[in-house]
């Protein structure tokens, strides 16, 4: 069985990928033969004239009409994309790749355009766009932090904000805080590190640092926002599983008049001691039918910092449900 791709022009060399390692995902994918024949037609081939051989036929075509039309807005095709492509495809039928879009946030210190780079991360973005308050709730490597971020410097750069509050509890991991050089601020600078990294990334060092003298950005330990009131702010409470329910209700008065308010955390990594329960863990039975607050829930096919990272998840995830 042979299909052509008639009527499909696309830049191919983005397309197949370097060493058409691209086209090799979708090959393994889906069991097709891919190659361009003398006119610069894509043809696809398979094995059988039955239904799972059309099958495969269609979906390869329409992974391969995703990233050709991807490519055409600049959007850097890359295996990890295609995979994730095929994956959504096998599980949600050919319709569902045309969900996918290049959901641009801002650009970089660097010049480098933030996407959305899966459905979840998508899903993410517009409940913040759309809600006063959003949780995203999920493991390591979706984003969960960063696109955060993202979004608060680009409300900041719109005028929509006037400051930017990012907070974190300074849980202990393992290593004691009193032992630690330095006097306070110097004993939770590591806890909020990553916060650091992510302004740093998006904004640039200057910019950052222009924008701190004059009391624009904040970045301190969660318990710095007893007893305040954050209007007009675009405020991310980072690592929330680590929150008591008592923190995490502190943190949520905290927000005032003209505000939007980011709570992140992963529900599988709690560091809090044993006789404490994590404010997250119930959160969304509490404020699920709250207007104007929404949960965003990733998974592991959200992970883009590393397939290895995405493979561990899974691990864990088989290792949890065994036992």
């Amino acid at each position: 069985m042979k299909t052509v791709l008639m009527g499909l022009t696309a830049d191919w060399p983005a397309v197949f990928g370097q060493g058409d390692d691209n086209i090799a995902v979708i090959s393994d994918a889906f069991g097709v033969g891919i190659s361009l024949n003398a006119d610069g037609e894509v043809q696809l081939s398979c094995d059988g004239f039955d239904r799972d051989a059309e099958d495969n036929l269609k979906n390869a075509e329409a992974v391969l009409r995703r990233i050709a039309a991807l490519a055409g807005e600049n959007e850097i095709i890359s295996k990890r994309l295609t995979a994730y492509l095929c994956d959504m495809v096998t599980e949600n039928g050919t319709q569902s790749v045309n969900q996918y879009t290049t959901d641009g946030i801002c650009v970089t210190a660097k010049g480098r355009p933030i996407k959305a780079k899966t459905l979840g991360q998508s899903s993410y973005i517009e409940s913040i766009r759309k809600n006063s308050v959003t949780f995203g709730i999920g493991p390591a490597g979706t984003g969960k932090t960063y696109l955060a971020v993202a979004m608060a410097v680009a409300a900041f750069r719109k005028n929509e904000v006037s400051r930017i509050i990012l907070t974190r509890p300074a849980v202990e991991a393992g290593e004691k805080l009193g032992f630690l050089p330095g006097d306070l601020q110097s004993k939770v600078d590591p806890y909020l590190r990553p916060l650091y990294d992510a302004l740093y990334d998006i904004m640039g060092i200057d910019a950052y640092q222009k924008n701190v003298e004059r009391g624009a950005i904040e970045i301190a330990p969660l318990a710095y926002m007893r007893g305040r009131t954050l209007d007009n702010s675009f405020i991310i409470l980072d690592e929330a599983q680590n929150t008591t329910p008592e923190q995490l209700k502190m943190f949520l008065t905290r927000i005032g008049q003209y505000s939007k308010a980011v709570v992140t955390g992963d529900v599988t990594q709690i560091d809090l001691p044993r006789d404490k329960t994590s404010g997250l863990t119930g959160i969304q039975k509490i404020l699920g039918d709250v207007d104007e607050i929404g949960f965003i829930n990733l998974t592991g096919k959200d992970v883009v910092r590393c397939q290895l990272v995405q493979k561990i998840i899974k691990a864990y995830e088989k290792h949890e449900k065994r036992s």
